[in-house]
């Protein structure tokens, strides 16, 4: 692992300032498959558009372990003096943006593509590891599929069939060194919903025979705020 840590650094550095928005990673699948085929894996490419899934056999039977990074970036524009940085612009729901690695997906491809190293040259172990790169993890483009959900509806669980599959994530709130980790569920996800507030009008005499739906809509916004808390 030491011997490679500067490769991984370098990679990171270089997906970092070149970042791609989702269902557009064309760039960084093509160095992902690159590296991999020059290992020896089994490659797949052109997954859920541009995914890139590397098949790695051990020297034994045994069960299927799936490892997966996520390779999109975010249209967001850096702000920073890092000698990396990026300087990539694109379009974003018609608007002209800057695109950057702020979700830490630049870390978690060169983490992935370390561990394909390392256990190419370490394969005395018993069964197959499935590396699986998923773009669009930050959701496909208005209008296309994209994402987790269509690499497994394209079979990436399949073929061979997956028996267990671990993602990791990295924050900067995080002590170097130290991994956490927790049963169920974890981390954040958003979920679009509509509340429709049907409100009854009546005369202004008689306010107590109408429903006004901006103090419904008001006391909604307070309750919603309180949820968690």
């Amino acid at each position: 692992i030491k011997n490679i840590e500067s490769q991984i650094i370098d990679w990171r550095h270089y997906f970092h300032e070149n970042p791609e928005l989702s269902n557009r990673e064309f760039k960084t699948a093509e160095k992902i498959a690159k590296h991999l085929k020059a290992l020896g894996l089994e490659v797949q490419t052109g997954v859920a558009i541009t995914g890139v899934v590397g098949l790695l056999k051990g020297n034994n039977p045994g069960k299927v372990v799936a490892l997966r990074a996520d390779i999109d970036g975010l249209p967001v524009t850096e702000r920073n003096d890092l000698s990396y940085k990026s300087n990539v612009t694109a379009t974003f729901l018609g608007t002209k943006t800057g695109v950057m690695h702020a979700c830490g997906h630049d870390t978690h491809i060169a983490i992935l593509m370390g561990v394909a190293e390392v256990l190419v040259q370490n394969r005395d172990f018993a069964g197959t590891v499935k590396l699986i790169f998923q773009p669009a993890e930050e959701g496909p483009p208005a209008g296309e599929e994209g994402g987790a959900k269509l690499m497994i509806k394209e079979g990436v669980l399949e073929n061979p069939k997956v028996d267990v599959i671990f993602g990791l994530y990295i924050r900067s709130g995080s002590h170097v060194g130290k991994i956490t980790y927790k049963r169920g569920g974890m981390l954040a996800a958003s979920q679009r919903f509509v509340i429709n507030i049907k409100g009854k009008q009546a005369h202004g005499s008689t306010p107590w025979k109408s429903v006004d739906p901006i103090i419904v809509g008001a006391q909604i916004i307070n309750g919603l705020q309180t949820l968690i808390s």
